[in-house]
């Protein structure tokens, strides 16, 4: 089954949620940087989160950044994502060895950047300390402490006896300011009743019956059902602007050792290779 992502609303508007299934996304981020178990386990989960708060994002052009620096072994993560599922992501160390399901040890103390690019002169960014490394648990507080937002963030990564991606996938669900005290008392007695989204995932079940377990007696609406993947936008053409965009003295310095430069794509890997003359060429268009 394709990746989806569902976004919706609950009693009456009150509530309104957002949810998916993530697993090819996950392993497609595995396979590109040979992850380990738990780093799969932890990039997985923010990729996740990543689908999710795009999905919150009003425009077509707008872009979410999620951006973790911590001082457990991983040492830092960045996913980007957009309104139309696309999201894409690295870890600068894919190796770390632990216990798959150990993501806290893995992330440990650090910082959780929300970067909003909608289109301003500069972009909105966001900074909280992470709380306890889980991301899910992370990414609830931010929006409590940030955006004020009451939320429940729900994220997980199930793998397979040989390292791949078995489940991945993950919801939150959010209050609004107008929500009835009946309706919060419900939804806290659910939520606590929540095994893990992975638990529903192997079960076989898709976001929407997810949300339909969660929301089902709440009038839960589903405003519309989006494709989620793995995806990367770099192109030759992105990484030679990225070159002339580095400066004339740098590209002379690179012209003058007359030797190929290879750059490579920290999202999906794609190497590019630039030639002594298609620097110069380069050079030509930077005047």
């Amino acid at each position: 089954m394709a990746d989806t992502m569902i976004r919706g609303m609950a009693a009456n508007k009150q509530v309104r949620f957002f949810a998916c299934n993530s697993t090819d996304t996950v392993e497609k981020a595995r396979i590109t940087h040979h992850t380990s178990p738990v780093v799969t386990n932890a990039l997985g989960r923010l990729l996740t989160g990543g689908v999710l708060m795009g999905a919150m994002c009003k425009n077509d052009t707008d872009k979410l950044t999620l951006r973790i620096q911590c001082q457990g072994p991983i040492s830092g993560m960045l996913v980007t994502a957009d309104a139309n599922g696309h999201v894409k992501g690295y870890v600068s160390e894919p190796e770390v060895m632990l216990p798959a399901n150990d993501v806290a040890k893995a992330v440990d103390l650090g910082v959780l950047s929300v970067i909003k690019d909608i289109g301003l002169k500069e972009p909105y960014v966001g900074d909280t300390h992470l709380v306890s490394g889980e991301i899910a648990e992370d990414l609830t507080y931010y929006f409590a402490t940030s955006e004020q937002v009451p939320s429940s963030v729900g994220l997980g990564v199930l793998m397979n006896k040989d390292n791949t991606v078995r489940q991945a996938g993950g919801f939150i669900i959010q209050l609004m300011p107008f929500c009835d005290e009946k309706v919060i008392e419900k939804l806290e007695q659910r939520l606590a009743e929540v095994n893990s989204v992975t638990a529903f995932l192997d079960e076989g079940l898709t976001p929407e019956q997810i949300l339909e377990k969660l929301l089902g007696d709440m009038d839960l609406v589903i405003n519309d059902t989006v494709p989620t993947q793995f995806y990367c936008n770099c192109s030759r053409e992105r990484v030679s602007k990225a070159l002339i965009a580095v400066g004339r003295k740098e590209l002379n310095e690179m012209i003058q050792e007359a030797k190929p430069v290879e750059l490579k794509c920290h999202f999906c890997n794609s190497a590019y290779e630039f030639s002594t003359e298609d620097l110069k060429e380069l050079l030509r268009k930077s005047k």
